[in-house]
């Protein structure tokens, strides 16, 4: 059996595979703001260093896979929290932890999102989050569009794994990436009750030719398959799961 660390484990996608890692036999440790086994501010970076230092003294061994989930949602939170948590909680968290996943010669999974590829990028922030400035990515997100934090900072996080897929990989460890469309999770559901919010959620629905959200059990499964050895030679790769909306609307993209 296994030993996995995931972010975001208290709610959502983090507890539906903390659960499904566990029914396997792995041991699982989660870090979130509350109800982990490490409670710590991912978007603080004191909250990270907590949390990096936490997994290590939990899994000295090494992890056989590292799994960040923890992000708020576009629309609601302020563009800075949602910068400072969805893309440097995650870059962090994984550089952080990126040697002990080596020991294994293990697996990271990152969480994107079909969003990223909705418009063209903020290319200041894109910049900014890509290049590691993260008072600089503040400053900006201070001025800027909720929504479009959010997405530019997933289509960081997919930049940022295909960047880096053969340093990992040189390493021993497999990265790839899911991008999920609208899942029914306590994150979501509030989208659907802000006035603001409300058209573009169903927008996105309507646009998808399964033509409903997913669960997070759907998006688990996935992700339990980019962690096994069954998926031994995937790597640098985006899985969209979001019922067809993909496919849909950006026909002839690869």
């Amino acid at each position: 059996m296994g030993t996995y660390a995931l972010t975001g484990g208290a709610s959502g996608i983090g507890a539906a595979l903390a659960a499904s890692l566990k029914e396997a036999g792995h041991e699982v440790i989660t870090v979130d703001i509350k109800d982990a086994d490490i409670v710590a501010d991912l978007s603080k970076p004191e909250g990270r260093q907590a949390a990096v230092a936490g997994v290590r003294e939990r899994a000295p061994q090494g992890l056989d896979g590292l799994v960040p989930l923890a992000g708020v949602a576009g629309g609601g939170p302020p563009g800075t929290l949602i910068t400072s948590v969805n893309y440097f909680g995650t870059i962090e968290f994984v550089n952080g932890l990126r040697d002990l996943v080596g020991q294994k010669q293990g697996t990271i999974v990152l969480l994107c999102s079909n969003s990223a590829t909705m418009q063209a990028p903020n290319d200041k922030l894109l910049n900014a989050l890509l290049s590691g400035d993260e008072a600089e990515s503040l400053r900006i997100s201070e001025a800027e569009d909720n929504g479009m934090h959010y997405m530019v900072g997933k289509r960081a996080i997919n930049y940022w794994m295909r960047r880096n897929c053969m340093e990992f990989a040189k390493a021993g460890v497999r990265m790839n990436a899911v991008a999920p469309g609208p899942i029914d999770t306590a994150m979501t559901a509030p989208l659907f009750e802000d006035p603001e919010m409300a058209p573009v959620m169903q927008g996105l629905l309507d646009a998808t030719p399964m033509a409903r959200m997913g669960q997070p059990e759907e998006i688990v499964n996935c992700i339990n398959f980019l962690l096994s050895p069954e998926s031994s030679y995937v790597c640098g790769s985006v899985l969209f799961i979001d019922g067809g909306y993909d496919a849909h609307t950006r026909q002839d993209h690869i």
